[in-house]
Parts: C-alpha cells; structure tokens; sequence
C-alpha cells in the first residue's frame, strides 16, 4: 500500500489591486480656448506647454496641485488624461455639481457619465477614491473608462474663456484614496471626503420646523407660531433647541410679518432658535442693468430671462447682495438658508449641467477669475457679513466649494408636501448617497418631512423615522390641523431618536438603486430595518 506524504499548498497568489496611481503627473494636458479650438500641450515632465501655456502638476505624497498659466489666451477647458489599463467590470460611483437629482448610485463603467468633483470605483472588496480638494479653482469633473482617467477643469468665466493675465492660478489639488478589503463602503468615502475636506466648520445637530412644504410661500407669524408649538410640545427637555426657519413668502413689513425683528424675538422668547430663508443675488427689474449678470446665461430659455441676479464680481453689485445677509443677521435670526445662489449665477439647474455648468457666449464684469473663484469669494463674503454667530444652511449651492465655510448643506432637489415620489426620489436618494458628506463636509440636510393631508401618512412616517436615525438635519413642515395623537407620537419618537446617543443609521448596502430600502441602526439595538419607499403602487414612470 502507498504511503502519501503530507501535501504542501501552494499559498493563493495575492489579489490584483484596482486601484489607479493619478498622484503622478498626467500622461497628457490638452487645453481648450472654446470647444472648437483645441490646443495640445507637449509634456516635459510634470509641466505641459505650448503657445505661451503652461500646466504644471507639483506631486506630493498629499496631493497633486495642478497650477495654470496662460496670460495672453482666455481657456475654458483643461482636460489632464492618465492612460491605464481600468478593469471593466468595477462598479463606479461620482458626485453631482449642487445639490443631487435623485440619480446618485453606484453603476457600471460608463465612459461618457460625468462625474463633478470626485468619483469612487468598487470591485467586489475595496471601494477607491478619486477627487479633487474642496474649494478648487476649476470646475471639476472626472471620467473612467477602461483606458484610462480623465480629470476636465472648466475654468470659463460666465461661458467664456478666462482672462488671467499674469496670474498664475491653483486650479485644484488630486487627492486619492486607496481603499483596504473588506472596509465598509461607506466609511470608505467618508474617509475620502475628509480627505477631500480637512476643514470642516463645526455645528451641533440642526432641527425644527421650516414652513414650505405646508405653506409654499403663503406663510405668516402666526402659522409659524402654530408649527413652533408642536415642536416644543414634542421636544426632549435637553439636547440642542431647535430652529423655527420662515422660508420664501415672507416680505418685512407685511400684514402677515408685520415685523420680522419682532417675529425673530418672539420666536426666541417661546424657547427656539429664529431662522430665515433668502434669495442673496435676485435683483428686481428696477435696479440698474450695469449691476446685474447678462441675460445669456439662460441660452436661449427667454422665460427665464426675467430672473434679474446681481453680478457678484461689481463691488457695488455685491454690497447690495450683502446687505441682504446683513440685514437678516441686524433681526436677530441665528440661521440663514442661502438658496438660488447657483441658478442665478450660471442659468441652469445641477441636473441640467452635464459636462457644461452654462451657456457659451456670455461673461461676468471681472473677467480674471473663473467661475469657481467667483462662487467661492461670494461664499465667504456670505460668510463675513453673516458673522460667527449665525449658522448658515445652503441650498442650490455647490458643496465642494461651500464645505469649510457653511455648516449645513441641502445635499438634495426638493422633496415635497404634495407628492410623495419627489420624496422618495430625491430624499432618500441624497440621504443614502450623500452620506458620507455628514460630518466630514457639512451637516447634512436631506430636506424636509412634510405632514400633510396630500401625502399618506404611512410613507411620510417612514421617511421621519430614517432621517431622525440617520441623525442629519431634521426639519419638520406640519399642518398642524393633521398633527394628531398618532403623528404627535411618531414626532416624539423621532425627536428623541434624533437627540440619542445611538450611532447614527445607514444603508446597510450602498450598492443597492437609487433608493437603498434596508438600513442598519448600530447602537439603539434594532439592527437592520426595511423601509417599503415605491408604496403599494410601486415608483412612478414619468417626469417629475
């Protein structure tokens, strides 16, 4: 009989990382003056030049910078390309420019998708992260495809090429993350956006009532006493006092706000915290033309045309916006909700954007600085004239260059009073998809539960209880006539699950659609719960 001695196994080959090495300057720069003129840079080590161009990539160990100079040609467009082979098969996940639409997910390759500010890839064990720093200088979005990486800077002024003189311009530092096996996908990215983002402003947990999707701009003082009321009947005796937000509607001096100094004392003296909604850079049709940003932006949408905004870059333009902000802060409200802010200035939605954040063809007053530098600066003015005091929430607002300047963030389009499929679209789809900027960007506002007669009772439970648990922003709009025993009791609950100790609920699978129904509670012992957001009718087909 054989003997068979002891069997040696062979130890299993390692596992091919997916991870893509960009902290390396780019295999090739091609510049653009306008779409139509295209302008090869010839690469001598980290630098790309030609005709009195230059692109240079400084490589650290943190970072990539990517700095420009080009002072006699008014470039819109910069595209760094990274050859490398790019396994098809990974799942890819990228950003929006503002606020999200209710398309976040995560997909397979597609080399065309454009993805603003960062990207991540997964393959099965590890999810990786692409981006660029907050408050970058360009406008900037990144591509992948099985040949390579693509990283565009727009750097257009309005819908034309900057003028930078002889500036040399940062447009944006590369930042990677390499991802480790079996990591969480969600503590990936949250990882990489605070890598994104080293300076975080601070904020204690935001909450309250905000009147829109009760009202819709038919508000009044004593309304927003009413909704004030359930909230302090409802709320725990310790934690964080919570915001009373007047949203748009309101006008000083008004039969329904006779005095908005007087509004934002009373709401005090009830025991919660004043805040306002604003529109900084809307201008009415009486105010001088050479103040206000050419009708262009809209392209050839005449309807909105009529939508006069302030050009931020005219000091008298931008003192008129700051007065704004000033005067809010002069009534006593202790937050600003600063919304519009990126319609006005660009002329388009952040689902209308694509590769394009505006029309071609037009340009601000000061031409030496690019859109982001603009949007940037009138962000900190905001937040000069506002002062430390004041908490400031933004809404249409673009969060890679608000991050470090405003405390909170509406991360998604509207949800709704009316009809619950804008709810399920774009709530929950920019609370599970948007997560990751909770705590690491901002405080995450994923809008408003509204509690109203329109929308079944049963699905607006559902998204009060994932929002409380999730322990982002949480901002009720309660008709108070439909506030009942058993709303009252699920407000309760809510509040308290919001103000606990517990961790803070997530997807329990990011991978799953736009709507990720199962979530995981880590610490109030419930474990993973299933949320039924299509309702018995299942999602709607059409167009919102």
């Amino acid at each position: 009989m054989a003997v068979v001695g002891p069997t040696t196994l062979a130890a299993p080959a390692p596992r091919r990382s997916t991870f893509v090495d960009l902290l390396r300057a780019p295999d090739s720069v091609t510049a653009y003056a306008g779409r139509e003129q295209r302008i090869a840079l010839e690469k001598s080590a980290h630098r790309f030049a030609a005709r009195n161009i230059a692109v240079e990539f400084m490589v650290q160990e943190s970072g990539a910078d990517a700095f420009l100079t080009s002072p006699d040609i008014a470039l819109t467009h910069l595209h760094a390309r990274w050859l490398t082979k790019v396994d098809e098969g990974l799942l890819c996940f990228g950003d929006d420019w503002e606020r999200s639409y209710g398309t976040l997910c995560w997909q397979p390759m597609t080399p065309e998708r454009v993805m603003p500010w960062y990207c991540a890839t997964h393959d099965g064990q590890c999810v990786h992260g692409y981006g660029v720093k907050t408050g970058a200088a360009a406008l900037c979005f990144w591509q992948i495809d099985p040949e390579g990486v693509s990283l565009w800077m727009n750097v257009c002024n309005g819908g034309e090429g900057v003028e930078l003189g002889e500036r040399r311009l940062h447009l944006a530092t590369v930042v990677t993350r390499d991802g480790k096996d079996g990591e969480p996908p969600l503590a990936a990215l949250r990882g990489f956006c605070a890598q994104m983002n080293p300076a975080m402003r601070p904020s204690e947990r935001v909450w309250g009532v905000n009147d829109w999707y009760y009202a819709y701009g038919h508000n009044s003082a004593q309304m927003l006493f009413q909704m004030t009321d359930i909230v302090l009947e409802l709320a725990l005796a310790r934690g964080p006092r919570p915001f009373t937000v007047v949203d748009d509607g309101w006008k000083d001096g008004s039969s329904a706000f006779p005095s908005m100094a007087e509004f934002a004392s009373s709401l005090r003296k009830k025991g919660v915290r004043p805040g306002i909604w604003i529109r900084p850079l809307i201008a009415d049709s009486s105010m001088d033309e050479n103040q206000l940003l050419s009708d262009r932006r809209f392209g050839d949408r005449a309807e909105r045309a009529r939508e006069k905004a302030f050009d931020p870059t005219i000091p008298e333009a931008l003192d008129r916006v700051l007065e704004k902000v000033k005067r809010v802060a002069s009534w006593g409200f202790e937050l600003i909700k600063h919304d519009y802010s990126t319609f006005d200035l660009l002329g388009r939605w952040g689902n209308e954007m694509g590769a394009s954040p505006t029309y071609p063809g037009w340009h601000l007053h000061d031409r030496t600085r690019t859109n982001a530098e603009i949007i940037r600066d009138l962000y900190e003015s905001i937040r000069r004239a506002s002062g430390d005091r004041i908490q400031i929430l933004g809404c249409n607002v673009v969060g890679h260059l608000s991050a470090g300047l405003f405390e909170l963030q509406r991360t998604g389009d509207d949800t709704s009073g009316k009809d619950w499929e804008r709810t399920r679209r774009m709530g929950v789809n920019t609370l599970a998809h948007r997560l990751c900027q909770q705590g690491t960007f901002f405080q995450l506002d994923a809008d408003c539960v509204a509690v109203t007669a329109d929308i079944p009772w049963s699905l607006t439970r559902q998204w009060l209880d994932v929002v409380a648990r999730s322990q982002t922003a949480l901002f009720i709009s309660p008709d108070p006539s439909v506030v009942g025993a058993e709303q009252k009791s699920a407000l309760r609950e809510a509040f308290a699950l919001f103000a606990s100790d517990a961790g803070p609920a997530e997807p329990a699978n990011l991978f799953h659609g736009t709507t990720p129904e199962i979530w995981r509670s880590k610490g109030d012992g419930t474990g993973e719960k299933r949320y039924a957001w299509s309702g018995s009718e299942g999602a709607s087909p059409f167009p919102l």
